[in-house]
């Protein structure tokens, strides 16, 4: 993809509407959105610190099981996706970053190459965060998260993040041993306190210069996690998706509940939300993914860059000539 050598000023004035929460009879005043207002959904993560993940919905509605309605408007979705896209690259102002999270086996690969099946590749980058390499070990943990980060008008996918740190460490605690920290509190809680803030202000301030930030927790239930489990052990085809560690991993299920719910809690923010997708449905989670992403990018003032007036005349004298070819 490339983009023309010329820019136009576009005026932008960022939502600043105050959200407020209305709770056991009081009022409380929220945090502000900057570039987007979250999309409306059942399934956004509260910004009160009221989430409970064990009321949180791993299933589709009743009205949207139906795979076939779900596929076309995937499809409708990932249309507008595609057009918004482009508008995206071309305006060069903004960039979406798109983070997956979930417990093995509840989608995040298939989600990720559904609603961007229609994207032109050269705008967008997809970033795996498994284990950190011994370079990264010796920086912080978000140091390899910022310097993957999508550059103006194109989108980044992480297919695990920074959030790894608060929630597979967090369950696992014996992994940050290999991380050589300076200072270690003794109550793990602080750390993880600490972790949440780092994380919170990053994304603020990334949401601050033009990056739009929608994280998503594919919900699904342990009970269709061990199905698909058993499915990618008879498949031969898929045998290859399945490690004994991710038995081990859903056997600790409770604890990572209690990481999501905390991490999620405290850090779905209005310039950084978290939406909870009910995932034992993939065609219904796909679909909710898709719509939520183009609802965010269809606020973004995009447009197309315009000519100067000069450009404008070689294009008038260029056309002509080759109408007359």
């Amino acid at each position: 993809m490339s983009r023309p050598d010329y820019r136009t000023v576009i005026e932008f004035s960022c939502v600043s509407s105050e959200i407020v929460t209305e709770q056991s009879g009081t009022v409380e005043a929220m945090a502000h959105p900057i570039l987007f207002d979250p999309a409306e959904t059942p399934y956004l993560v509260s910004f009160d610190d009221s989430f409970k993940i064990a009321k949180a919905p791993t299933k589709a509605p009743d009205e949207l099981h139906d795979k076939h309605e779900n596929v076309h408007a995937l499809d409708v979705a990932v249309a507008k996706l595609a057009k918004l896209q482009a508008k995206l690259y071309a305006d060069d102002r903004y960039s979406l970053l798109l983070i997956f999270q979930a417990m093995d086996a509840a989608g995040k690969d298939g989600t990720i190459r559904a609603v961007l099946s229609g994207v032109n590749p050269q705008g967008c980058q997809v970033y795996a965060f498994k284990q950190p390499s011994s370079e990264e070990l010796d920086h912080d943990f978000m140091w390899r998260i910022q310097r993957s980060l999508p550059e103006r008008g194109r989108i980044g996918i992480f297919n695990r993040s920074h959030y790894e740190e608060v929630l597979a460490v967090r369950v696992n605690p014996g992994w940050l041993d290999a991380q050589k920290l300076p200072r270690r509190p003794k109550d793990l809680e602080e750390l993880w306190e600490e972790r949440f803030e780092s994380i919170t202000t990053a994304e603020k301030h990334w949401a601050r210069n033009g990056v739009v930030v929608l994280k998503f927790f594919l919900n699904v239930s342990q009970k269709e996690q061990h199905k698909r489990f058993l499915d990618r052990i008879t498949d031969p085809d898929d045998n290859w998706k399945f490690e004994p560690a991710d038995m081990a991993e859903s056997r600790k299920w409770d604890h990572y509940m209690d990481a999501y719910q905390a991490a999620m809690r405290a850090t779905s923010k209005p310039w950084a939300p978290w939406y909870s997708i009910p995932a034992d449905s993939k065609s219904f989670m796909r679909r909710a993914v898709a719509e939520t992403v183009v609802a965010t990018l269809e606020q973004l003032p995009l447009r197309y860059p315009v000519p100067p007036p000069k450009y404008k005349a070689d294009m008038d004298t260029i056309r002509r000539e080759l109408e007359a070819e």
